[in-house]
């Protein structure tokens, strides 16, 4: 092996070591801010509550006429948890921005500057530690579906498949909140961008109604939305129908995500510290 690759191999070591050890930071803060994480996970399972017995009624006709297979068996909440998982991954990721813009202003960045560590590290540390926040939510919001009627019907692997899958988007989306929070630098204001965004994409899609139901201009933006196509093949994965389909194009959206913003947002901290 060249030294040039026993360089490069060092390097990735490096930065992978770096990278977990500040994602165990950012973690230990829930611990030490318990109420954090309360309100981080109260918020959806209020939407579950709210929108299956507020909502649910009204909406389950419009959702009965779209299910792929006629007479298919279901309730509301086995077509909302889907919809809901998205949700709280993109609403979670928008905490990435926050916490950056919250560091900078402390002069934590500053710190971590100062320390013999990759600087690229900082920001995949912090991704990955809202990743397994995300995690964590939503494998509340299962729980809280299967007391109220959800199930997933499409076996183990796929209940697996469609967690990680909304696991995944909410990382891909880390990085978008990473870019604001870092350009903003100031915490309020990135709250406020990055719900001006999120709100959109997420009630103008299929996560809590069918598109069909939509105005035709509003229908085919809601189509292509990344958050139509990765909620589309979480609900496949859940109701146990051919998920294939809208899962390649959720990979592609969430590949050209990290392809786009992975370089802006590192690119926005070095010229922020």
């Amino acid at each position: 092996m060249t030294t040039s690759a026993l360089s490069s191999g060092n390097r990735l070591r490096w930065v992978v070591s770096d990278a977990l050890i500040l994602a165990k930071r950012n973690l230990l803060k829930y611990r030490r801010v318990p109420t954090l994480l309360a309100f981080s996970t109260i918020q959806p399972v209020m939407f579950v509550l709210l929108f299956n017995y507020v909502f649910g009624g009204a909406i389950s006709t419009a959702v009965e006429s779209v299910v792929p297979v006629p007479g298919f068996d279901f309730n509301y909440i086995d077509f909302l948890l889907a919809g809901i998982m998205v949700q709280a991954a993109v609403f979670g990721s928008t905490q990435t921005g926050v916490g950056l813009a919250e560091d900078m202003k402390q002069g934590l960045i500053d710190r971590f500057r100062s320390l013999p560590m990759s600087r690229s590290a900082v920001l995949a540390g912090r991704t990955m530690g809202d990743s397994v926040r995300n995690l964590l939510v939503i494998l509340l919001m299962v729980g809280v579906g299967y007391l109220i009627g959800f199930r997933f019907r499409g076996g183990l692997f796929y209940a697996v498949m469609a967690i990680l899958l909304a696991v995944a988007f909410g990382l891909a989306f880390s990085w978008i909140s990473a870019t604001i929070g870092l350009t903003v630098k100031d915490v309020e204001a990135t709250q406020a961008a990055s719900f001006v965004w999120v709100f959109p994409l997420v009630f103008a899609s299929s996560a809590f109604v069918p598109t069909q139901s939509m105005p035709s201009w509003l229908q085919r933006f809601a189509e292509i939305n990344p958050v139509t196509v990765t909620v589309n093949a979480i609900r496949g994965f859940t109701l146990g129908f051919d998920p294939w389909p809208d899962f390649w194009k959720a990979v592609a959206w969430i590949v050209a995500i990290l392809v786009v913003f992975i370089p802006l947002a590192i690119s926005r901290y070095r010229r922020a510290v």
